[in-house]
């Protein structure tokens, strides 16, 4: 039994939304200004591009908290989002590649990236089979579906080649079966097969031990592979304390590739200082804070462990994206969250901000008074 309480979604979680988007909106003009002047012969190309974004995001989201049923719970809408997740990942291998990748869905103009997609689809689809099967989690051929699933949308994210996207989507699926209590013996098993398929691949690509040893030795290869880690962690450094101020980037002037996406956060170390930085690292702690506290307060085992594996999807690629562009971590792709230029990682990022905001407005009968 539970109440639904239209206004009473999570106000604090909403806010801090609002203002990473509003954050973002400002630093994706002022990192792609030059570049879309240079590409496209005026500075607001990304820009609006973003705000069409965003703006259909905000409009899911509102239309998500009012809508009383919990449609996303329904098994229906969860395997046709997991099948249409598949069937987009298949024909973007088949699309005109796009900088050697085949990473998007391209129609009429417009572009789309299904692995933003898979990672929602893959935690609404394990939280439902789990929930399903929670009297049954004991035994290991409970787990062979969903890890046949799991194996799908891996080798299709790899193979667009996305390796970090697949890595990641791995690590939100065994924290949705650590959520959901399976057997740490499964977790064996699982981590045997899981370091041999990813090992696999990650030695049959040149680039990608390329890219680790960019990492650990950026100065032995500062014109190459080891060019932007420098970049990024110069931008970062050469912003101190407050910043040397919105607009005034230098790294962004064609020498950090990739400023308005995946380095985003170091244009805004460079122009906003380690203020602006650690500003943005409390906003994602925020987001993983009441995140959790929906997912404690959630009203049944399913929400629980939607609410906990997006909270942790969006908070993980945040903390994956900023650790390398501090240089913690090879780089990999990841767009930061809410902030870096991307529609498809921005409205499905919202989409699953209005998923939580709306467990947030179920309260089960024992928690009214809470």
């Amino acid at each position: 039994m539970e109440i639904f309480r239209r206004y009473g979604f999570d106000k604090p979680l909403f806010i801090t939304t609002l203002a990473l988007i509003s954050l973002g909106l400002i630093m994706v003009f002022s990192s792609s200004g030059v570049l879309s002047s240079d590409k496209y012969g005026q500075p607001f190309h990304f820009f609006m591009h973003q705000i069409i974004g965003a703006g259909v995001g905000l409009l899911l989201i509102i239309s998500i908290i009012s809508i009383r049923k919990p449609f996303y719970q329904n098994t229906t809408f969860i395997y046709g989002l997991v099948v249409l997740a598949l069937f987009l990942l298949t024909i973007s291998l088949v699309m005109p590649a796009v900088v050697k990748t085949n990473r998007w869905i391209q129609f009429m103009g417009l572009r789309f990236q299904p692995s933003e997609l898979a990672k929602l689809s893959l935690v609404l689809f394990f939280a439902s089979y789990l929930d399903r099967k929670k009297e049954k989690l004991d035994e290991f051929r409970t787990l062979v579906f969903p890890l046949i699933i799991l194996l799908l949308f891996i080798l299709l994210i790899i193979r667009e080649p996305d390796y970090g996207t697949a890595l990641l989507v791995f690590l939100i699926s065994m924290i949705m079966l650590f959520i959901a209590g399976v057997r740490l013996t499964h977790f064996l098993v699982l981590g045997a097969g899981s370091v041999g398929l990813f090992a696999f691949y990650l030695f049959k690509a040149s680039y990608r031990l390329a890219r680790i040893l960019a990492f650990l030795y950026p100065a032995q290869d500062p014109q190459g592979n080891g060019f932007q880690i420098i970049q990024s962690k110069l931008a970062v450094g050469s912003g101190g304390l407050f910043g040397a101020s919105i607009g005034q980037s230098s790294q962004k002037l064609f020498f950090l590739p990739c400023a308005h996406t995946d380095y985003l956060y170091a244009i805004v170390g460079e122009e906003l200082g380690l203020v602006g930085t650690l500003t943005i690292l409390l906003l994602f702690f925020v987001i993983l804070w009441r995140g959790l506290l929906i997912s404690w307060r959630a009203s049944n085992l399913f929400c629980q462990m939607v609410a906990a594996g997006l909270t942790l999807a969006i908070f993980l690629q945040a903390l994956l994206n900023m650790s390398i562009v501090l240089g913690l971590g090879p780089p990999t792709g990841f767009p930061l969250p809410l902030m870096s230029y991307g529609r498809s990682s921005l409205i499905c990022t919202l989409f699953s901000i209005g998923i939580l905001l709306h467990i947030s407005q179920r309260k089960g009968i024992s928690n009214r008074k809470k």
